[in-house]
């Protein structure tokens, strides 16, 4: 029997699809997994803060994808809401072109818009966890049996559409049982004028540099109203929870990458909230790591509430050289709207211990910031650019202009106030050069003097306010801010975002072995825990309030100082 499996996304780093292309390669040894790569973009553009116009594809590529599909038994797809309209393009011309494969729409799209992905012509949906579910539905289907009842799919039989409940999410000992996720061997990806072609080390490098995406844990203690993540919440409440195999489990699963793809130097976790696990795993994951993987690793998933400085000190002796955590904003008023539990004296507490590690150990932290929020005031706007302008130095922003995914609390919320959520930005990438923007960038490369920084000030606007862009001085502002990014990764001599052929040159003629183990500054072991119950970090309340917001604790660890 004949399944592909089909990502749509950002290239060949979809962490969630790889990890179920394994599983149902496991399922089915005939199985073909495939990446229609739709955020190629660099040049110009990068520069301009158009990050999110990729090139679209004409329908001449839709006919020549389908075509590549079609003689498929199943096909399954995944993909995020942004390429919705993508997928059920390409879903329509392999109807049009055979009756014959089982079409199957899987991923965060179905998910957190089921009602949208069902109107698509597809025969199923799968809008829960799909390993163990489609085990389920593949196991009847293939042998011929009703499976119709099975748990977190959606079906269409004849013109009903069948909805069924949510099976339990998966346990830490059920993801213990999951195959490593699908890596490096065996892939295609399509191009234009070519159609799929067995993807190589160059396709790797171009979305990845020599970096390994992965995620440890799963779930997220926060109810953010602009996230995905409301919708799985809503689905499921244990969601929250953080749920994830052994220490040992990840780390194999990184020594196994590495065999197939050696000149893997950086590992980036993807994780919505890993702070947030307890220290004790996560003094056994650095001991792992250190003594059986020993490279440098990032992570992505850090929440404010959930710093602490002997998480950082354990994972920084073990290799983590950098942070990317969620800020969003420095209005208190915009972080309720956000329903975001953190004050910003607790963002300022941990941008400070973030602060401590860099440049001599860490990259710079990566903060996000979202603009663009129609509801902003100008104090809202000034708030967030005092707070940047005060944090400590050396840092970088993730910006991102504020898209609304359907289904969210933010569509609600914004409806409520009359704002038409589809004239908001046609992508989160996409910034556009406005004043308040354009001083984001300044003041991440450079603190100007306070009366300057004053000045500046006094142009902002309210985000509704119409005004004007300035796209010359954005590109000049983007071109320094990058360069300092560029500059910081390579003086730590990584090149995860840094994408092509540069990095792999340097992994071959030794220079990231030489950095890494001769050069780059080691940070001491932490002194062991007390075992006798006692801590060494110092105690908080198990609860912070900030206006009313409660923070969720996991796991019986506070955060700490």
């Amino acid at each position: 029997m004949k399944i592909r499996m089909v990502c749509l996304e950002d290239g060949i780093m979809s962490c969630g699809f790889r990890k179920m292309a394994a599983w149902v390669e496991r399922l089915n040894e005939d199985t073909e997994t495939c990446y229609i790569s739709t955020n190629r973009y660099g040049g110009l553009r990068y520069l301009r803060g158009q990050m999110g116009d990729s090139p679209a594809i004409d329908a001449d590529g839709i006919d020549e994808i389908a075509r590549g599909l079609a003689d498929a038994d199943l096909i399954g797809f995944s993909s995020m809401t942004g390429y919705s309209d993508l997928t059920k393009s390409v879903i329509t011309r392999i109807r049009e072109l055979s009756p014959r494969p089982y079409l199957i729409w899987g991923g965060i799209h179905p998910i957190i818009h089921p009602e949208d992905a069902i109107t698509a012509d597809v025969d199923a949906i799968c809008n829960g966890e799909g390993e163990f579910a489609f085990q389920d539905f593949f196991d009847a289907w293939k042998s011929g049996r009703d499976f119709t009842a099975v748990k977190n799919f959606w079906f269409k039989n004849r013109s009903k559409i069948i909805r069924n409940d949510f099976r339990p999410l998966m346990t830490a000992e059920d993801m213990e049982t999951l195959p490593f996720p699908k890596y490096g061997t065996e892939e295609r990806i399509y191009e234009q004028g070519k159609g799929f072609i067995p993807a190589t080390v160059a396709d790797y490098l171009a979305t990845n540099g020599l970096g390994y995406n992965a995620i440890w844990s799963i779930g997220c203690p926060l109810h953010c109203t602009y996230c995905g993540n409301t919708k799985f919440i809503a689905n499921d409440p244990k969601y929250t929870r953080i749920r994830h195999p052994s220490a040992k489990y990840c780390v194999d699963e990184i020594k196994a990458a590495v065999a197939v793809q050696p000149h893997l130097s950086t590992v980036s976790f993807h994780d919505d909230s890993f702070m947030a696990i307890p220290y004790k795993e996560i003094e056994r994951f650095a001991e792992l790591w250190k003594a059986e993987v020993d490279l440098p690793f990032a992570i992505y998933g850090v929440i404010p509430s959930y710093v602490r400085r002997d998480k950082f000190e354990i994972l920084t002796w073990a290799g983590m050289n950098r942070i990317r955590m969620g800020i969003q904003t420095g209005s208190e008023r915009i972080l309720d709207f956000y329903k975001r539990p953190t004050p910003l004296e607790r963002i300022k507490k941990a941008t400070d211990v973030c602060g401590d590690f860099a440049p001599k150990y860490h990259i710079p932290p990566a903060y996000d910031i979202i603009t663009d929020n129609p509801i902003e005031t100008k104090q809202d706007v000034v708030d967030t650019l005092e707070m940047l302008y005060e944090m400590k130095r050396p840092y970088t922003l993730n910006l991102f202009s504020l898209k609304v995914i359907p289904n969210t609390t933010m569509e609600t919320l914004l409806a409520e106030q009359g704002i038409d959520v589809d004239a908001i930005s046609s992508s989160y990438r996409n910034i556009p050069p406005k004043w308040a923007n354009l001083l984001l960038y300044l003041v991440t490369v450079k603190k100007p003097p306070r009366w300057l920084f004053d000045i500046l000030l006094e142009r902002v606007e309210a985000t509704s306010t119409p005004q004007p862009e300035y796209p010359k001085l954005g590109l000049l502002l983007r071109s320094v801010y990058f360069a300092e990014r560029a500059r910081h990764h390579l003086a730590h001599m990584d090149f995860t975002t840094i994408q092509g052929a540069a990095g792999y040159v340097a992994w071959r003629a030794g220079l990231i072995k030489l950095w890494q183990q001769h050069l780059a500054p080691k940070y001491p072991k932490p002194a062991p825990k007390p075992t006798n119950g006692a801590s060494t970090a110092p105690a908080t309340s198990a609860t912070e309030k900030s206006k009313g917001r409660r923070l969720p604790i996991l796991g019986g660890d506070i955060p700490g100082e």
